[in-house]
């Protein structure tokens, strides 16, 4: 079973963002969202995930018809790691349980065993302000595993950190989130070719579908394979067509 999304229509204050826009996501891959800056990736993973209502001071209109419904079956993991910096480790990633109204106590256990999953079972205790960005990111993780979705949205969650912190993250994602349905949104080819089993360029203003790319499901993948270098080429290509020039 896909999801499916028919009819998305966006409009920031006075410019349309993407209207009619028709997109499908298959369930239990990996799909990745690659375009240039404002044509609408992180708006559509708002859309996917109910929270354009959050934003109606900026948002003039925006709708979709998404099926099925996806209501409290989606977690959203963003750019930014989001931390509560009075909250330890572990109490950050019991954190969605207790806004879900569950007794964190319940669920000590689990948490531990996926911050161990994420390689950090000697910082339980530790705060964020005395860990690293990548460090960061893997409780983020854990958090996002925590909540137990079907479907992860993810919006650019390793563009901040340093190349080798990017590169084991990836590895560690990818392999934490199989059989889920993941959508990421990035800015970067070669992660989109690492970790995707489809990936879908947006591009024009308002935004289209301009390209599909399949891929298949061994992930992740060696960036240095000859089929992924020329498909990274072609994308380049692709995206710089569609990429307005600066004004001079």
């Amino acid at each position: 079973m896909s999801i499916s999304i028919q009819h998305a229509y966006l409009k920031f204050k006075d410019q349309l963002i993407f209207s009619d826009l028709n997109l499908s996501f298959q369930t239990g891959q990996w799909t990745c969202l690659l375009g240039g800056s404002g044509v609408g990736k992180t708006s559509l993973l708002r859309l996917i995930a109910g929270l354009t209502n959050q934003r109606k001071q900026a948002f003039t209109e925006a709708s979709a018809n998404i099926e099925p419904n996806l209501k409290s079956q989606v977690i959203y993991m963003a750019q930014q790691d989001g931390l509560l910096p009075w909250l330890n480790a572990l109490d950050n990633v019991l954190h969605c349980k207790r806004l879900e109204g569950y007794d964190p106590a319940l669920y000590v256990s689990q948490a531990k065993a996926l911050l161990k999953q994420v390689g950090l079972q000697d910082f339980y205790d530790y705060f964020p302000a005395n860990l690293s960005g990548g460090m960061r990111q893997r409780v983020a993780l854990a958090r996002t595993l925590m909540a137990d979705k079907p479907i992860v949205l993810l919006d650019e969650p390793f563009s901040a950190l340093d190349a080798i912190s990017r590169y084991r993250l990836q590895e560690l994602a990818s392999d934490c989130l199989k059989g889920r349905t993941v959508i990421m949104v990035t800015h970067d080819p070669l992660e989109a070719l690492r970790l995707g089993h489809e990936i879908k360029i947006l591009a024009g203003k308002p935004a289209q579908l301009v390209e599909v790319i399949e891929l298949d499901h061994q992930s992740p993948r060696d960036i240095e394979d000859p089929k992924l270098l020329a498909l990274y080429k072609h994308i380049l290509d692709l995206l710089k067509r569609h990429h307005p020039k600066e004004v001079e």
